[in-house]
């Protein structure tokens, strides 16, 4: 593969996202106590009660969905299954010539979030998540991190993308 301007771009943005989210998992580890079966864990207030930090070990996928399986199912679902998914993404992104440079970083952002994860389940068998906001009430999240922030502002960017080029083509 020839590396050209445009695939540095998307190996710098998998690259960055899996740092940042990687360092942040690392400083979470290190100084947030984290939750236990006779420790509810530290909550430390970043924006009153909207906005919270604290360290919990997921050994499912989003939400926890998946801990409960059997190892050789959560082997499939949780490593291979993903591995698998981000290896075709990652082929398509860079063989597609036509897609613009916001889908590139969406997808980008949607590789390096789902790496980081998966790394994770690797090194660690489970994946940190850290942040939680409830706006009392109206919008209240599950526990997550900057690997799962990257794969949904990913998704975001590429379905606003999707209505873009939508009303290009009706035009």
């Amino acid at each position: 593969m020839k590396l050209t301007k445009r695939s540095i771009y998307i190996f710098a943005v998998i690259i960055l996202t899996i740092a940042a989210d990687q360092i942040s998992k690392v400083l979470v580890r290190n100084t947030i106590v984290g939750r236990t079966d006779t420790h509810p864990g530290e909550r430390i207030s970043l924006i009153g009660d909207a906005f919270i930090m604290m360290n919990v070990e997921n050994t499912g996928a989003f939400l926890g969905m998946g801990s409960d399986l059997n190892p050789t199912l959560r082997i499939i679902l949780l490593l291979i299954l993903p591995i698998v998914v981000l290896a075709f993404v990652l082929r398509h992104i860079l063989k597609d010539t036509s897609l613009d440079n916001w889908s590139l970083f969406a997808f980008a952002s949607i590789i390096g979030g789902g790496i980081a994860n998966v790394y994770d389940r690797v090194v660690y068998g489970s994946v940190t998540d850290f942040f939680f906001i409830d706006l009392g009430g109206v919008f209240r999240t599950g526990i997550f991190n900057l690997a799962d922030m990257s794969v949904t502002a990913g998704m975001i960017i590429l379905v606003f993308m999707s209505f873009k080029k939508k009303k290009k083509t009706e035009v």
